[in-house]
């Protein structure tokens, strides 16, 4: 069975068939989700889901596009119900700046401002970085990221900068891209590091896997990439399987042992 690190089933992509889609992942043996708040809406959405299905846990935070609208009062009340017991981290958090939606002194501020607010809650972060590799890694340094338990998000970094986040203790989550034509630097991130400092990931219902790209992607698809990862490091998906998930559950402190 394989983990979906990372989803946003919150999302209205999902409106009319949420319930089908996550069927349809517990069916492709996909032994559980992870869903992603980007603001105090989603996230409390996230923990709705992950309340009605068993097999979905809830991550909560605000995304950087989304930080210009944060205050105290967002920041409290993510506190409070990133308390529920079915929230497993704080994220997605970090820097884009690809798209800059949000200042980018402002997602930075916010950035630091979240990455103390999870060390408070005692959960791991989920980490986007966009375009803003070197700030990303300069602001978790700064802010402590010894006593920090991260994962890369998407991870879009070269090999160098994916050997600084190994040394780091950081975990990094392969995303549908790997499938990708033109995705050899992530593919030779893949061949490079070692299976038990990986997770594998959706970001559903964003970066559909070969051969669903520029479709809607969902948890199912996750064995995509999971095949994929087999193929260039020249082991058995069973094997991709069982250190992903058992990296996921150890990083998320699920306390249960993947089949």
């Amino acid at each position: 069975m394989l983990i979906d690190s990372h989803a946003h089933l919150d999302m209205p992509q999902f409106d009319r068939d949420r319930n089908e889609v996550i069927r349809r992942a517990r069916d492709a043996r996909i032994h559980c989700i992870f869903t992603v708040g980007t603001d105090v809406s989603s996230s409390r959405q996230a923990i709705r889901i992950a309340h009605e299905n068993p097999a979905v846990y809830a991550i909560v935070g605000i995304h950087p596009h989304d930080v210009k609208d944060m205050d105290r009062n967002s920041l409290k009340e993510i506190r409070e119900i990133a308390q529920d017991p079915r929230v497993k981290a704080y994220g997605e958090i970090g820097l884009d700046f690809f798209r800059s939606l949000s200042p980018r002194l402002v997602q930075i501020e916010r950035f630091r401002q979240q990455i103390r607010l999870a060390r408070d809650l005692d959960l791991p972060v989920v980490i986007h970085d966009r375009d803003a590799h070197s700030e990303t890694m300069r602001v978790l340094a700064e802010e402590g990221d010894g006593d920090l338990r991260v994962v890369m998000h998407c991870f879009s970094g070269d090999l160098a900068m994916a050997r600084r986040c190994l040394d780091k203790g950081f975990y990094l989550s392969i995303p549908g891209t790997v499938t990708f034509p033109k995705a050899d630097r992530l593919r030779e991130v893949v061949q490079h590091i070692p299976l038990d400092r990986m997770l594998v990931e959706t970001d559903c219902p964003y970066l559909a896997p070969e051969p669903f790209r520029g479709k809607r992607n969902e948890p199912s698809y996750v064995r995509h990439t999971a095949e994929k990862i087999a193929a260039i490091k020249g082991v058995s998906l069973d094997l991709v399987a069982r250190k992903t998930s058992d990296s996921a559950l150890g990083f998320f402190r699920i306390r249960q042992e993947a089949p």
